[in-house]
């Protein structure tokens, strides 16, 4: 037996054939025919003779029922429209050998038939001589169908297809069902654990990230590493006790601050990369000469370095050109060249404070290329002398702390712009101090000359000198003319000095003087005659009974400028106080007693 299995236009027609003579055409009908034993409706062929009708009856009542479709009711949902198709494959196995024949021939429906018969027509070039064997005719897949309508209409291609094997339709079959119902919850089954399996591993990756530090992205600008804090462009990784400079900093960065850790070394050819950095801040950390050696080469923009409290021994010698500021202060330097400051005409700052620094550790004119150096620091150091040939730009010089007992008129070789000296805490003796000491510096207008060895005041002072500190010296009296050619002195400091005896009218000349301290002293009266610009007046912790008349208004104006009155710790008696040496002053509660 076999099934011709027709598709077209998503119809399916089957014929089963059984053995009949060739080149006969096949009119199925819907005549039928029940035998009451099996209770199912054969479809029998007309056009059968007698011989082969009993054949057909025998046969069919093995074959499970099949259905034929009226064309009628095709040409109902086509809308009448006479359709053609193409049998594009047939299988037909004779005793077990398999052989494809392609069948080129027309289906017609004919849609004026009546609804009682639907013909296929055969025709009769097409022989095909059939044994008691199944001839099965397969079309395109029911998916293919769906998907491409159009060229199954129109085009007719030879395809090869493995031969299906017929099965019984799983409405038919609870065997069938069962195992389909099954296999789906099967295949959901092992869905749902397949996308158990993939969170569970997501999730694994996921804590794995976490354990591990991400430093992605690496030097980019929202990028801070996790031992430092980042504020904008200032990246603050100090006191977190790092052995080098954290990976990752943002290239953007413009303050860099890695003060206080552990710091031995920097990374060859790292801070090159920061081209905005400007302020780099690498003290108290363990760096050496070696290990920043080529650090700062090519920092294009950096502008103040701080490196303080290090075991520095010399001065780099690949500073950037665009330094303003630079910071040693705390190291052991005892050597420095020319070749360190070469290429630092931009400096502004030079600090060297607390080093190892002698007079041959700083040769004459070694700062001269400095041509824009504004303040130099080289306090606490080891310097019998001050440095020679220094800029004549220099505005503020501090050599505080050292072993200096002389200044040199050779500090500048010409006028300099000096304003500030500070060389307090020295050796320095009134010998130590002639007339040509301070002869290029007509500018100064601070001098700092504390714990010296001073006896008296000293008489070659610059006149334009607005600041003088002669505090802890040795002073023991100050004569009258010593001060006379300060006519523009503010501030003048004489405590903690062994001053017992002052000349009346001493300051008399000192016409811009608002701050006089003359505390800690031995004096026994409050000098007299005391310039009537001053504001404040120190003359505590001394050995004062008597106050005179002509002391605080001694000078021809109504009232006195002074606000300030201290006379603390004193030998004062208020009944021996006499009232009028108050007179000018605004009230009594400006002064302290």
């Amino acid at each position: 037996m076999g099934v011709l299995t027709f598709y077209l236009c998503g119809f399916v027609f089957s014929i089963h054939a059984y053995t009949l003579k060739p080149n006969t055409n096949v009119t199925v009908t819907e005549d039928t025919w029940n035998d009451g034993k099996d209770n199912q409706t054969h479809y029998l062929p007309s056009k059968l003779s007698p011989e082969n009708m009993t054949e057909w009856k025998n046969i069919s009542k093995k074959q499970e029922s099949f259905t034929v479709i009226p064309t009628s009711s095709i040409s109902e949902k086509n809308n009448g429209i006479q359709t053609k198709g193409f049998l594009e494959e047939a299988r037909v196995s004779t005793d077990g050998i398999k052989k494809n024949i392609s069948l080129p021939f027309n289906m017609t429906f004919n849609s004026n038939s009546s609804q009682r018969e639907s013909e296929v027509y055969v025709p009769a070039s097409l022989e095909l001589k059939l044994s008691p064997s199944a001839v099965e005719v397969i079309g395109l897949s029911s998916t293919t169908r769906e998907q491409h309508p159009e060229e199954q209409i129109t085009r007719g291609v030879n395809r090869k297809s493995k031969p299906k094997k017929r099965t019984s339709s799983p409405a038919n079959d609870p065997k069938a069902k069962n195992n389909k119902l099954s296999h789906s919850k099967r295949n959901k089954n092992s869905i749902k654990n397949h996308k158990a399996q993939k969170k569970a591993k997501t999730k694994a990756k996921l804590k794995k990230k976490k354990k591990k530090k991400t430093y992605f992205p690496y030097f980019k600008d929202n990028y801070c590493p996790p031992e430092c804090a980042c504020y904008g462009r200032v990246v603050q990784c100090s006191d977190k006790g790092v052995d080098k400079v954290p990976y990752g900093i943002p290239y953007n960065a413009r303050y860099m601050l890695l003060m206080n850790n552990k710091i031995d070394m920097i990374q060859l050819d790292l801070l090159n990369e920061y081209l905005s950095l400007e302020f780099l801040v690498l003290s108290n950390n363990r760096l050496t000469d070696g290990s920043i050696e080529g650090a700062f080469e090519g920092m294009m923009k950096l502008k103040r370095l701080y490196i303080n409290q290090n075991l520095l021994i010399s001065i780099p010698t690949d500073l950037p050109a665009t330094l303003e500021e630079l910071s040693l202060n705390g190291n052991n330097i005892s050597v420095m060249s020319k070749q360190s400051w070469s290429s630092c005409e931009s400096l502004h700052i030079l600090s060297l404070n607390n080093n190892s620094l002698s007079n041959d550790s700083i040769p004459a004119g070694i700062f001269g290329s400095l041509t824009n150096l504004r303040t130099l620091s080289i306090n606490h150091n080891y310097l019998t002398d001050a440095p020679h040939r220094l800029p004549t730009n220099l505005r503020e010089l501090y050599l505080s702390g050292n072993q200096i007992d002389r200044i040199s008129d050779q500090l500048f070789a010409d006028n300099s712009d000096l304003l500030f000296l500070d060389l307090g805490h020295n050796r320095l003796k009134n010998k130590g101090i002639d007339a040509i000491s301070f002869r290029h510096m007509a500018k100064l207008e601070n001098l700092n000359l504390e714990r010296n060895f001073l006896t008296q005041v000293p008489k070659h002072i610059p006149r334009a000198l607005k600041t003088l500190n002669l505090e802890g010296n040795r002073i023991s009296s100050v004569s009258k003319s010593v001060f006379l050619k300060l006519a523009n002195l503010e501030q003048l400091g004489l405590s903690k000095n062994k001053i017992a005896k002052v000349a009346a009218g001493a300051f008399k000349g000192l016409s811009a003087l608002h701050l006089l301290d003359v505390s800690h002293n031995n004096l026994l009266e409050v000098p007299r005659q005391l310039p009537a610009t001053l504001h404040s007046i120190a003359l505590n912790y001394n050995q004062i009974r008597l106050i005179p008349l002509d002391s605080f208004c001694g000078h021809s104006f109504s009232q006195s400028n002074l606000v300030l009155v201290h006379l603390e710790n004193n030998h004062i008696d208020m009944g021996e106080i006499d009232s009028h040496a108050f007179r000018c002053l605004r009230g009594f509660q400006i002064v302290h007693f």
